[in-house]
Order: structure tokens, then C-alpha cells, then sequence
């Protein structure tokens, strides 16, 4: 999972109409709804520390995990800065192989971090890291691309523009289905242009998306002891459609599964 590159310097400023405050709330409701008494949280791809931040104000214990030296940089630099004085911890390690000395009530991994890996091998060791980090009955909260809106809508080249008070960027997304792997390729075109030397600087990164299906990820998944609870639109919590491409997962640690 090294899709995230120089991509990550402008990560924030890309995403800055996320509301982080909103997601975090849909998930403490979640975590309420399905395991009441959770206080420790491992949150796998953990970006730039906004969610784990934000999570650590609600009253959890937030390890969060990032492949990405940028990317855990901008979350430590922004931890330091919050003047709270309960602090997530950051760890640098792949999604894959990761192991932190410790077991936790929820294991959480958002904004499509399972989608990202595109191999059988490849999420059977994501969810086997959040296995492995969980105690029986904990509970392991995800989002992935959906594959029945996936197929039922062709992916569209979307053109975004943001700027902020020293670069102005522009990012092209050109999408390209895989139907033989069930991979969205994506092709990033990111354009900077800094307003103090009016330079111009151009990224170009690729990201393969993987979309699934409800039964083969109940096949997955019971390989490393989880049982899916429930499936829902992101956010809205209504049953998935063919019109949802992101799909919120709620699984809970069985280990009469594995035994």
C-alpha cells in the first residue's frame, strides 16, 4: 500500500470538505449500538490523525496505524497543536503485517482503507492484523467499495479544484473497471501551482480499488473469526443499493469461529 506519495503533502487540503465531526459521531454511535462499554480503539490507515484525534475528545483510547511518514507527521504535528491532554498514539506500520503490543474493544478502518487492498492474500492479512488486535466479542468497523453500485454505475473522470493561502491544485480522477480482479483503477492527475512563484508541479499516482460483495466478504472475514453484525449505507445508515458505493461493515470477534 504505497499509493500515497507526495500525493499525502496535499492530502488534507484535497479532503478538506470531509466532516471528520460528523463520521466521528456516526461511529461512536455505532460503537454504542453494537459494544456500549468499548474504550480502547485501534484505527488502521489512520491519514493524518483527524479521526483519531477526534475520537480521543469522545473519551476513547486511539492507537492509530499509517503506512505513511507524511501522513503520520501532519498527525503528530497536528496532535501537538490541540492542547488536549489526551493524545492518540501513532504508530508507522502496513495495514498487512502490523502488530502493536495490545488487544482493543474496536478495531476501525475508514475512508476505504480495506478497498485498497486488492488481492485475496492482501485482505485476508488486513483482516487477520485486526483479528489478532481483538479480544472475543470486540467489534472491527470498516467502510469498502460496494460492488453492486460499482457495476451499476460507470465510474465517472471527476475534476476537483481547492486552494488554500499557498497553493491552488487541481486534481483529475480518471476511473477504469477491472471486471476479472473486481478493481477500479483510479489515475490521479494532480496539478500545484504556488501562488508565491506561480510554479507548477504535477503528480500523477495510481490507485487500485477493490469492491466487494457481501458473501464473499462473510467468507473472509469467518476465516479470521469475524461475523458480520451489520451492513449499512456510510452515514445514512439505510440498507445498501445499487446507488451506494460506500458500504459500512459492523463484525464481531468470534472465536468459536476459528476453534
Amino acid at each position: 500500500m504505497s499509493q500515497f506519495g507526495k500525493y499525502s503533502e496535499y492530502y488534507d487540503l484535497l479532503y478538506k470538505d470531509k466532516n471528520y465531526e460528523l463520521e466521528v459521531s456516526y461511529v461512536d454511535s455505532l460503537i454504542k449500538s453494537y459494544k456500549a462499554d468499548s474504550k480502547s480503539v485501534l484505527e488502521l490507515g489512520c491519514g493524518t490523525g483527524k479521526h483519531a484525534l477526534l475520537l480521543t475528545q469522545k473519551g476513547y483510547e486511539v492507537t492509530g496505524v499509517d503506512i505513511s511518514p507524511q501522513m503520520l507527521a501532519e498527525a503528530e504535528r497536528r496532535k501537538a497543536e490541540t492542547g488536549s491532554g489526551v493524545f492518540p498514539k501513532f504508530v508507522q506500520g502496513d495495514v498487512r503485517t502490523v502488530r502493536v503490543s495490545s488487544r482493543f474493544d474496536v478495531v476501525l478502518s475508514l475512508f476505504h482503507v480495506m478497498s485498497y487492498q486488492t488481492s485475496n492474500k492482501d485482505i485476508l492479512a488486513a483482516f487477520e492484523t485486526a483479528s489478532l488486535h481483538s479480544n472475543s466479542g470486540s467489534i472491527f468497523i470498516f467502510d469498502v467499495w460496494y460492488g453492486p453500485a460499482v457495476l451499476s454505475q460507470i465510474p465517472e473522470t471527476r475534476i476537483k479544484r481547492l486552494f488554500d493561502e499557498k497553493i491552488h491544485v487541481t486534481r483529475l480522477a480518471e476511473s477504469k473497471v477491472i471486471h476479472e480482479k473486481n478493481i477500479v483503477e483510479v489515475d490521479y492527475e494532480v496539478w500545484i501551482r504556488r501562488k508565491n512563484t506561480n510554479s507548477l508541479e504535477l503528480i500523477q499516482e495510481k490507485h487500485p480499488m477493490r469492491y466487494f460483495f457481501n458473501p464473499e466478504l462473510e467468507l473472509l472475514l469467518a476465516q479470521n473469526g469475524f461475523e458480520i453484525l451489520r451492513s449499512e449505507e456510510w452515514l445514512t445508515g439505510k440498507d445498501p443499493g445499487t446507488g451506494t458505493w460506500g458500504v459500512v461493515f459492523v463484525v464481531r470477534k468470534n472465536d468459536s469461529l476459528t476453534s
